[in-house]
């Protein structure tokens, strides 16, 4: 398992090297224009909560891995109310008809975000449990990354609006890294399983494919940046000033 690990690892720095996090990382772009991007990723967040409950989870399963598993699940699926709190706090809860919103969500420029659910819920469904602790890995290395230029954005945030960002700052960060699989005996217990000659083919395919749609995912991203400038409209409130962003 060790070299399956060691795979991830490196797959994770190429993933940070993507353009979406040179973007992020720009200062010369306004944060909240950084951050545009953030109504786009309301079908894959508000998915994952199912996808932890329904998908990788097995509540009555005695195996030693899928119990970490499932206490993982546990700790990962009710972290979307920090995201509707983060799309008022940013300005992004702009009035659109429910019929507008469901369009925005399944429409063109959103597609990406959709197979990501689908794909890694198709993945993990039946899998077995070393196949699903693999994909929580995948998934927690391409979110330490996003989450860490996140939070960077985040903190400029608010020198200016004095204002909380729980999912893209720093409370959603230090969950990530708090998880009971990150500690020691979770660690040590991972990294000793023996994968079977089958298993672990199919492990290096679904690292592939999630690593590739995860970097699709932030073309998609950057291009709704790009492509939707951000109006930044600033109102003096005592005793601080507060910024509303609208999407243009």
């Amino acid at each position: 398992m060790k070299d399956i690990l060691s795979l991830i690892e490196n797959k994770k720095q190429d993933f940070a090297s993507l353009p979406l996090f040179h973007y992020m990382h720009n200062l010369h772009i306004h944060p909240l224009q950084r951050l545009a991007f953030a109504p786009c990723m309301a079908h894959f967040i508000m998915s994952f909560s199912d996808i932890n409950k329904y998908v990788l989870r097995t509540p009555q399963s005695s195996h030693s891995i899928q119990k970490i598993v499932n206490q993982y699940t546990y700790e990962d699926d009710n972290h979307w109310p920090w995201f509707i709190s983060d799309i008022e706090q940013l300005g992004f809860n702009h009035l659109l008809s429910f019929t507008d919103a469901l369009k925005f969500i399944w429409g063109e420029e959103t597609k990406i975000t959709r197979q990501i659910a689908y794909r890694v819920a198709g993945y993990a469904l039946e899998a077995e449990p070393e196949i699903k602790i693999l994909i929580i890995q995948v998934l927690e290395a391409t979110a330490d990354v996003f989450f860490c230029q996140s939070l960077k954005i985040t903190s400029e945030l608010r020198k200016n609006t004095n204002l909380e960002y729980l999912f893209f700052g720093d409370l959603h960060l230090h969950e990530e890294t708090e998880h009971t699989m990150g500690n020691s005996h979770s660690e040590k217990l991972i990294a000793e399983i023996e994968l079977t000659d089958s298993q672990r083919q199919k492990a290096l395919h679904v690292i592939e494919q999630i690593f590739n749609i995860f970097s699709e995912w932030t073309y998609e991203l950057l291009a709704y940046a790009q492509n939707h400038p951000v109006e930044i409209v600033e109102a003096k409130s005592a005793p601080s000033k507060s910024e509303l962003a609208i999407c243009l």
